[in-house]
């Protein structure tokens, strides 16, 4: 009897698999798994893309937190199902809300995470979901079942892809979509239960992964409310909590099993204040090295440069560029700059720059000690086909771009005089400027009595939503307010 050829095609296709890999026991379950990845090549893939991750986002410069969080972590790892891995724990220099593992025992949470918790237990419950897709060798695994069904990975990587090999660069383009939406609801469950027993074996309330997941909902739900206002999408990072909501049935059922594990140690407290204490003048939203808005002015310390946006823009600083919106999004103007390994004059940096496009109303900008050129061009944009304002100007080797359109195609150069005003107004920072250029920090202070965050708000440095940013940072979203006496976290 003959076979078919799709038949054939997966005879050979497991004989091949077979021969190339057996099951190995997940060291959680006890059972046999489908893997295409041994230990060793996780540990390996680990060791190699760390740097990769820290040259990315920045290793936080404070060495007692870094400290803590190591502590914190190693003290959940050992106890995990995975004890004998060389575990490394990293607080990275990135505003985004975030956390994430590498195969083989490298786990990270950001500053911007870090500022949102309010105990060490929350801390620890994050750090415990991380430990868990390790344990449970989530990473490989999905890389398994994709390569074995043949998906091709076209998901796309937010690593740095120095491996050139095309099955490490498959995996990392797995695992880059993985850091950004969570491995899916099973594997993310699968976590949460593991990082619930390991805060149980630790001495921690387990009940911490619930709490956690609350604080990261309610931030979910104030960038939705944002993106509504700006009419843009949403920008969600920490996509390993948001597959379930806190109130999922089987997610109290989880970790109210881990309420049962005996700790291997003392009982630990989940105390806000000494916690508070340890966030005193942590970086809150973007860094120096991504710049600080103060009102309408933009300044980064790094670069030495200043720009003013238009009076009643809403300025956004993102991490690779400025965005900066009209009222009523009539208008936007995005900035970024590009450090040139050689000096090129502002004019054929365009040309060179929008290749295949074609300049016109083309002139020098005036009025400023910087050189800059300005043109018109026909672009797609967020807005749709329109033509854009072009302005380069040239500060060394540092080359500022900055692209103007209105929301309607007809409104012409309605905006130019705004676009242009904001290219003049770049400029080498004063001295009284480099103190402004500083970032914002978290300061924890005494609740007074009566005190409430709209008052606290119109004292904070926070250039949008005050109010509700605050009520974020103290779990207290949407409508809570300070009890006297108690620590909170501010921002100046």
């Amino acid at each position: 009897m003959s076979m078919g050829m799709n038949t054939v095609r997966g005879v050979m296709l497991a004989g091949l698999l077979s021969a190339l890999v057996g099951c190995a026991v997940n060291p959680v379950s006890g059972q046999s798994d489908f893997m295409l990845m041994s230990q060793e090549q996780e540990i390996a893939l680990g060791r190699e893309e760390h740097p990769n991750i820290l040259k990315q986002y920045g290793k936080y410069g404070h060495v007692e937190l870094q400290a803590y969080v190591e502590t914190v972590g190693q003290r959940l790892a050992a106890v995990s199902h995975r004890s004998d891995l060389s575990y490394h724990f990293t607080l990275l220099d990135s505003p985004e809300v975030n956390a994430f593992a590498l195969p083989g025992g490298y786990v990270y949470i950001t500053r911007g995470l870090l500022s949102y918790l309010n105990s060490e237990a929350e801390m620890a419950a994050v750090l415990g979901h991380e430990i868990g897709h390790v344990t449970a060798r989530h990473g490989a695994r999905q890389y398994s079942a994709a390569m074995a069904t043949g998906l091709g990975v076209t998901l796309g990587s937010i690593l740095v892809p120095e491996l050139r090999q095309q099955s490490a660069q498959d995996l990392l383009n797995v695992l880059g979509t993985a850091l950004l939406r969570g491995y899916g609801r099973e594997h993310e469950l699968e976590a949460d239960r593991l990082g619930a027993e390991y805060l149980a074996r630790s001495g921690y309330d387990p009940q911490a992964m619930i709490q956690v997941i609350r604080v990261l909902k309610n931030q979910e739900q104030f960038e939705l409310q944002l993106a509504r206002e700006e009419n843009r999408e949403p920008r969600i990072y920490h996509g390993v909590f948001s597959t379930h909501p806190d109130n999922d049935q089987r997610l109290h059922e989880v970790v109210g099993a881990a309420g049962k594990v005996q700790p291997a140690g003392a009982v630990r407290t989940a105390e806000r204040g000494p916690f508070l204490a340890r966030l005193q003048g942590l970086t809150f939203g973007p860094g120096a090295r991504e710049g600080v808005v103060r009102g309408q002015e933009f300044y980064h310390r790094d670069l030495d440069i200043g720009v003013r946006y238009p009076a009643g823009w809403r300025v956004d600083n993102l991490s690779d560029r400025i965005l900066v919106t009209a009222p009523q999004q009539a208008a936007m103007l995005q900035t970024e700059v590009e450090v040139l390994k050689q000096a090129l004059a502002p004019e054929p940096y365009l040309a060179q720059r929008f290749k295949g496009g074609t300049l016109t109303d083309g002139a020098a900008l005036s009025g400023q000690p910087l050189p800059g050129y300005s043109a018109r061009i026909l672009l797609n944009t967020a807005l749709g086909r329109r033509e854009a304002r072009v302005i380069a100007v040239a500060r060394g080797l540092q080359m500022y771009l900055f692209i103007g359109v209105t929301h309607d195609a007809d409104a012409g150069s309605r905006f130019d005089g705004d676009f242009l005003a904001t290219a003049r107004s770049l400029h080498a920072l004063t001295t009284a400027e480099r103190e402004l250029a500083e970032p914002l920090r978290l300061a924890v202070i005494k609740a007074a009595a009566g005190a409430t965050f709209r008052q606290l708000a119109g004292d904070s440095r926070i250039p949008h939503h005050a109010e509700e940013q605050l009520r974020l940072l103290n779990d207290r979203y949407p409508q809570g307010e300070p009890q006297a006496g108690e620590a909170i976290k501010v921002v100046r």
